[in-house]
């Protein structure tokens, strides 16, 4: 299985509490999901605070309005610096998010890593190549046209 890297930055300035009290809430992760998706909490959200271990259940219509179950997992927290959520369920055959907050003199550093694996061998690669690719691009630019709106961004890298 090929494994694939997304690497996203932000420069905000905005304070840590901030950042890491909307990261970390994971109703919101609604709000930096383009309505494309049609993204719908199933469990796990409702009491807006994450902790290893919490088990997040959601669907997304990712392709032809099909919908489709993801369950993730909060892996590991380290109050105010990082977490890292995994797919035990969904459309990838592996995926790995690791979500990093960090004081710097230009601005506070919030940085998105994720590693994914696509399912069904060569078709997925297939898959990946002529639409899943796309779709991850358009998810992550649609995010950082919501950052921009909800908080005061210095700069952004997309480092794929």
């Amino acid at each position: 299985m090929k494994i694939y890297q997304i690497k996203e930055r932000f420069i905000l300035n905005e304070d840590l509490e901030t950042i890491w009290d909307f990261f970390s809430n994971p109703m919101n992760l609604k709000i930096i999901t383009p309505e494309f998706l049609n993204f719908k909490f199933i469990s796990g959200a409702e009491d807006g605070r994450i902790y290893p271990g919490k088990i997040i259940e959601y669907r997304v219509y990712p392709l032809l309005g099909i919908p489709m179950q993801w369950v993730t997992e909060i892996t590991q927290v380290k109050d105010r610096e990082y977490f890292i959520d995994e797919q035990r369920f969904g459309p990838y055959k592996f995926w790995h998010h690791q979500h990093s907050f960090r004081k710097t003199d230009q601005g506070l550093v919030v940085e998105d890593l994720v590693h994914y694996g696509m399912p069904c061998g060569i078709f997925g690669q297939i898959a990946r190549e002529l639409l899943v690719k796309n779709q991850l691009k358009n998810i992550f630019d649609y995010r950082y046209q919501k950052m921009k709106e909800l908080f005061k961004v210095l700069d952004y890298q997309n480092i794929t």
